[in-house]
């Protein structure tokens, strides 16, 4: 290993472990006072019901972490939204798991809240995964209702997906753990299977205060909507738990008689270690971004044995199209070369930049992995689509858009893996968030943006400098300077890693290291949902 890998791989695992210290933080939730506190009332916190519930030594992967990370700050926070969303086995059978934190204003509902749970419901429907519900809500934070409430995407659409995936015949189950209010009553009830825990669950559509201001009724919560009213009389819930371990344990023993699933049948064989380390890719990627790698090596520390076939390689050099193995499935990759590279025509192109070669190329090998029915793996790291007359001229413009028609038509598993720059159109035909990736990853020093900051700053000093000149202000080069510094902070904040997963346009911030086990449980969570669309490209300019 060379001195400057040393110093990479140093600077890159100071990042990860600055990403792992907030994400530390953020799982104390609302604090260590209102953890123990719900300990102190004989329930076990958030996390610890999935640690409990979750298989030991089985694999697992925790969706949304950051969500709500630095928002709502005038309110208080909202620690990974204020909910816990884990894809991992329970009694054997994979699943999601969705966990209240009632820590986090007492399990209420922001807006990022719901979106996270939209998130969750997302992948089962996809995936055909069972999902299990462990609630402990005070329903939706009224001081924010209105972001919540009333549209397609905000607290009601949990209940259209309930009554969904029931069609669809998704097992869900419930576990009224704490509170279970108003709206959000129907959640459990909408569910296959429901259990409260005695004493401490508790369903209603309004609490004994409403009651009392609503029709003068006078009544105390447990009366109203406890465990004994809802198993014996109101037949609301379908089994009385004493503790939450009884629950659980309730729910082991429910995913214990499920019976097994049609497959969408993904080739998989015995699976093998890299010969590349995994670690290594802390000294490979470099610490700035706009600095130029080898993919081939990054791609050799992550699929089976380093072995890979590559498809067209002698053409459209600055993406990479290969078939290889990861975990022992078969896999399609498209990722962005980020060296310079010589075209076939003997020109040079800039690594990370999508030219029309390389659009034409994925766009053939996406179809082809659809052919054979292949999940596709995109490693992102993408500056945009190559501009100037002589692309323009070219059909850049044309190319693009049949890739990005080809990602979006797509019907074979796609996972996305952002490891440096995910950049404008780029992202889009890299298969970014908007384009229905089953999961989508940043590495901790990933970067996302409509352009890179240093062209996106001068491009807002000169609009907010042009402003001040017609009002009649002449800026000096002190002045030109601060005004550049800031819009550089203010826009380098906003592309972090952090900032995007904060807002769920990733599903997580994860070590490079865990990169095989993620595209391995997703792709196993994907066989769960045979593939009965066909691929079809639609109309295209060829």
């Amino acid at each position: 290993m060379d001195l400057e890998f040393n110093k990479r791989e140093d600077q890159n695992k100071l990042k990860w472990s600055e990403i792992n210290r907030i994400f530390t933080e953020i799982k104390k939730g609302g604090g260590e006072k209102r953890l123990q506190k719900l300990r102190d009332e004989g329930k076990m916190t958030a996390r610890e019901r999935i640690d409990y519930l979750l298989d030991k030594n089985s694999d697992s992967i925790e969706i949304g972490g950051f969500a709500g990370y630095e928002m709502y700050k005038e309110h208080g926070g909202c620690p990974s939204a204020g909910v816990v969303v884990v894809m991992g086995y329970v009694s054997g059978k994979q699943c999601l798991v969705v966990a209240n934190d009632a820590s986090v204003k007492a399990g209420a509902w922001f807006p990022i809240t719901g979106k996270k749970n939209l998130r969750a419901q997302e992948i089962a429907m996809e995936n055909r995964l069972p999902i299990i519900y462990l609630v402990d809500s005070a329903g939706v934070y009224l001081p924010m209702q209105d972001e919540i409430f009333p549209d397609k995407e905000h607290f009601g659409r949990i209940f259209r997906n309930n009554a969904k995936m029931s069609s669809m015949g998704i097992v869900q189950i419930s576990a009224v753990m704490g509170s279970c209010v108003a709206g959000g009553a129907y959640l459990p009830i909408m569910s296959d299977e429901a259990m409260i825990v005695d004493k401490t669950g508790s369903i209603f559509l309004a609490g004994s205060y409403l009651v009392k201001a609503a029709i003068g009724e006078s009544i105390d919560n447990e009366t109203l909507g406890g465990a004994t009213t809802h198993c014996s009389v109101s037949g609301v819930t379908d089994y009385k738990a004493k503790d939450d371990k009884d629950a659980l344990d309730r729910i082991k023993n429910i995913m214990k008689s499920i019976g097994s699933y049609d497959k969408a049948g993904f080739d998989r064989v015995e699976p093998a270690m890299p010969k590349a380390k995994l670690e290594d890719i802390y000294g490979i990627m470099p610490v700035s971004r706009a600095e130029q790698y080898d993919t081939y090596e990054i791609i050799k520390c992550l699929v089976d044995n380093s072995e890979f076939e590559e498809y067209k390689e002698d053409y459209g050099k600055s993406i990479i199209c290969c078939t290889a193995r990861v975990d022992g499935w078969s896999v399609g990759i498209v990722a962005n070369q980020r060296k310079l590279v010589k075209s076939g025509k003997g020109e040079m192109q800039f690594g990370g930049v999508i030219y029309s070669d390389s659009a034409d190329k994925a766009t053939r090998f996406i179809a082809n992995c659809n052919q054979r029915k292949i999940p596709l793996i995109f490693l992102q790291d993408v500056t945009g689509f190559m501009v100037g007359s002589k692309s323009e001229h070219g059909g850049i413009i044309k190319d693009g858009a049949k890739m990005v028609n080809a990602v979006s038509n797509s019907v074979v598993p796609k996972f996305t893996i952002i490891t440096g720059n995910s950049y404008g159109a780029g992202n889009y035909a890299m298969c970014g968030k908007a384009y229905d990736p089953r999961l989508i990853v940043a590495w901790p020093w990933a970067d996302l943006a409509v352009m890179g900051g240093a062209q996106a700053a001068k491009v807002l000093a000169q609009i907010q400098e042009a402003t001040l000149k017609k009002q009649g202000k002449t800026i000096s080069e002190e002045e030109h300077n601060a005004i550049l510094d800031e819009i550089s902070k203010k826009y380098q904040k906003q592309t972090e890693a952090t900032y995007a997963a904060a807002r769920l346009w990733t599903d997580a911030i994860i070590n490079p290291v865990d990169t095989r086990k993620w595209i391995s449980m997703g792709i196993e969570a994907a066989d769960h949902a045979p593939i009965t669309e066909k691929f079809n490209l639609g109309v295209i300019q060829v």
